[in-house]
């Protein structure tokens, strides 16, 4: 199966916590209708020998309140946060031996003998999945060993978006000062041609955004590639945009600086120089997809307040 946009590896983290990022990435899908149906049916609690049910259980939450807190928004560790506020507290040790526990499952346990038959069934030849989580993997087209549940997965990639005039390239570049992180301004990567047509009032289309979109990603993956991070500037704001932006969730978090027309709009009468002109700001809106899994914050705020709240929340030093 080839890799599903928006699903991370099980052995990816959220804070201490294996599997429970990809618990929350296929709500988001499913919600979206972007969930293959061949994992709708071990979807909650009908198989609680399943991930998503043996996590909650773990957090000792309802896979129903899960779902709920997560279509209600909000960020990958603002819900965990509430998870452990809500249900069950865990220590550090109890993280671990969970992390140990649930990537294992298939090692010389109750799972072997179905592991053996679905790498059978397969047709695996070379290094097999030693466990169910390196099965998923190998059937996304994951190379095995490429994540572990216990090393580190720090946020590689914080992107702020919003519609144009939210402050978003302020607040980038202001966090990216607070952090030594690199500074990527998404409107320098626009061609010639697509800030010819913004600057005639001219809404770009899809077709437009698409090379853009891929020349952004490119660009933060560079900055991963030579082990620093970055601070990204970008409107994002379609979901299917931001899928192009994170085809991989496990490192990126987007922060949404939200506001209504009448701030963006006297901010962008105030902009000189630029060619987003305030007239393309209807269009803006209209186009905004509320991202359900962004953190998610008050564009009015000043902005050393809102680079502290993003530092705290998505834990950044």
């Amino acid at each position: 199966m080839p890799r599903i946009p928006g699903l991370r590896s099980p052995h990816a983290k959220v804070g201490r916590i294996a599997c429970f990022g990809r618990v929350l990435d296929k709500i988001r899908l499913n919600t979206l209708g972007l969930l293959p149906a061949e994992y709708q049916a071990n979807l909650g609690d009908a198989k609680p020998f399943f991930l998503d049910g043996r996590c909650c259980r773990f957090l000792g939450i309802s896979y129903a309140s899960l779902r709920d807190r997560v279509l209600a928004g909000g960020c990958d560790e603002e819900i965990l946060a509430w998870a452990f506020s809500t249900g069950t507290a865990r220590s550090d040790e109890e993280c671990i031996i969970w992390n140990h526990f649930i990537t294992k499952l298939g090692w010389r346990d109750e799972r072997s003998d179905v592991l053996r038959q679905r790498v059978a069934e397969a047709g695996i030849r070379g290094e097999a999945p030693q466990t169910v989580a390196e099965l998923l993997d190998f059937d996304e087209d994951r190379a095995l060993g490429g994540t572990r549940s216990w090393e580190a997965q720090p946020i590689t990639t914080v992107i702020v978006m919003g519609v144009a005039g939210c402050g978003k390239s302020t607040v980038a570049s202001a966090l990216a000062a607070a952090t030594g992180w690199e500074f990527i301004e998404a409107d320098a990567l626009h061609s010639p041609g697509n800030i010819a047509k913004m600057a005639s009032g001219v809404p770009l289309d899809d077709a437009d955004r698409a090379p853009w979109l891929e020349a952004v990603h490119g660009a933060a993956e560079a900055v991963a590639g030579r082990g620093s991070r970055s601070v990204v500037a970008c409107s994002a704001l379609k979901a299917s945009y931001r899928r192009i932006l994170a085809p991989d969730p496990s490192h990126v978090r987007f922060v949404h600086l939200e506001g209504g027309a009448d701030l963006m709009a006297a901010r962008l009468r105030e902009r000189k120089g630029h060619y987003m002109a305030e007239t393309m700001l209807p269009s803006q809106f209209a186009t905004l997809e509320r991202p359900a899994d962004a953190l998610a914050l008050d564009a009015s705020l000043p902005k050393d307040v809102l680079v502290k709240r993003i530092q705290q929340v998505l834990n950044i030093p």
